[in-house]
């Protein structure tokens, strides 16, 4: 078992109604507030007006159109600039993980003179960041109760994570009835977002029981109620139930004790959103299950058993290469039952860049020191895989 150390700072307010707790929230923080949301969802459901009502006393400024795949270029920079210039106290951030993620760069960048790039990829580390609170509408990325966050520069094609122990949120609202109108392609996408963040802590070296059956039941957890709220989108239970495991999805908790995998999945995707700007889940589902057919060898071999017996219920008494086979097609049967493109060309994307983008990853994501190593060959030949 691995040491860790481990603190989540953030508060959690879940349920029914708990919007409502909004007022008494923002009271402990200053009255200057930095508002950001996406493209207008939040005012369609009504939920933007009740804010507004919540917020009554407070001075408000708004940073709207923060885009999927969040933009340094404009959304980042315009956060920071808005945050300097009305000496904001506190960013209230309600949307997606998305809204999320750009309201932590935001954050960060209000609190430092220089470049926020620089904070981003990490050349100057993070030494303050505004307060955050977040009312969060989409059961995805877990950016509610985690310190980190998913920047894309369009011009150099960069997707670049950030983690620093600063960009907590302060209060996380979440009320899983938000989720009843959200389409069935971003609800799709986010529950394959989190079964992917499970998965890159599942597949490593040293790991624990304990944590194998928590995975594993989160997994089944969300397998299970994504085929509910897809028939049923009002199914409060469900949608509570997937928006508790897409919370717990980065923060550290499914695998404390755990040694690190290196989360290559999302390093190869990374690639393709920030070239082609698709939807994060769904090309992540395209990854996953190329990605464990490259890397199934007879060291890797142990961990793809223990999934494909602990979350599907493949036979344990059958030979491992068999039930590790079973488990990939399992993935990739479950994802194209739920509706998700399973292949490059149905999200938009040709051969013409594959090269380019293995390169990019290869020099950028560090795959050599994965749990199971990637080489350049090997990332060229799984988005290869991809296309098919």
């Amino acid at each position: 078992m691995v040491n860790f150390d481990y603190q989540t700072p953030t508060r959690l307010i879940f349920g029914k109604g708990v919007v409502d707790k909004l007022q008494e929230v923002m009271a402990q923080f200053g009255p200057r507030v930095l508002l950001t949301y996406g493209g207008g969802s939040i005012k369609r459901s009504g939920l933007y007006d009740k804010v507004i009502v919540l917020l009554a006393g407070k001075q408000v400024t708004e940073l709207p159109g923060i885009q999927p795949n969040p933009k340094y270029n404009p959304s980042v920079l315009e956060g920071v600039r808005l945050c300097k210039e009305n000496d904001i106290d506190v960013i209230l951030a309600v949307g997606g993980g998305s809204v999320l993620d750009c309201s932590k760069a935001i954050a960060a960048g209000a609190k430092y003179d220089g470049e926020p790039w620089d904070l981003i990829t990490y050349k100057v580390p993070i030494k303050a960041a505004l307060p955050i609170v977040d009312i969060i509408t989409m059961a995805a990325t877990g950016s509610e109760y985690d310190c980190g966050g998913v920047i894309s520069r369009t011009e150099t094609n960069d997707k670049v994570g950030i983690m620093d122990p600063h960009l907590f949120p302060a209060v996380s609202i979440i009320d899983p009835s938000y989720t009843f109108t959200v389409p069935a392609k971003q609800t799709r996408a986010g529950v394959a977002d989190c079964i992917n963040h499970i998965m890159e802590q599942y597949f490593c070296g040293e790991h624990i029981a304990m944590n194998d059956a928590f995975m594993e039941g989160a997994i089944k957890s969300l397998m299970k109620n994504v085929k509910i709220v897809l028939q049923k989108p009002d199914d409060y239970e469900a949608r509570a139930e997937i928006f508790y495991a897409t919370t717990l999805g980065c923060n550290g908790i499914y695998a404390l004790g755990n040694s690190m995998s290196g989360w290559p999945m999302h390093a190869i995707e990374h690639a393709l959103s920030a070239y082609y700007d698709i939807t994060h889940g769904e090309g992540l589902a395209i990854v996953t299950p190329r990605w464990m057919r490259h890397i199934l060898n007879e060291t890797t071999i142990e961990r793809f058993v223990s999934f494909g017996t602990g979350v599907f219920g493949i036979d344990a008494s059958l030979p491992q290469q068999e039930i590790a086979e079973r488990a990939i097609q399992a993935i990739y049967d479950f994802y194209k039952e739920i509706g998700m493109p399973m292949s490059l060309p149905e999200v938009g994307i040709d051969d013409s860049r594959l090269g380019e983008m293995a390169h990019h990853i290869a020099v950028n994501e560090g795959l050599e020191h994965a749990w199971a190593p990637l080489q350049e060959a090997d990332i060229l030949a799984i988005l290869q895989d991809c296309m098919k």
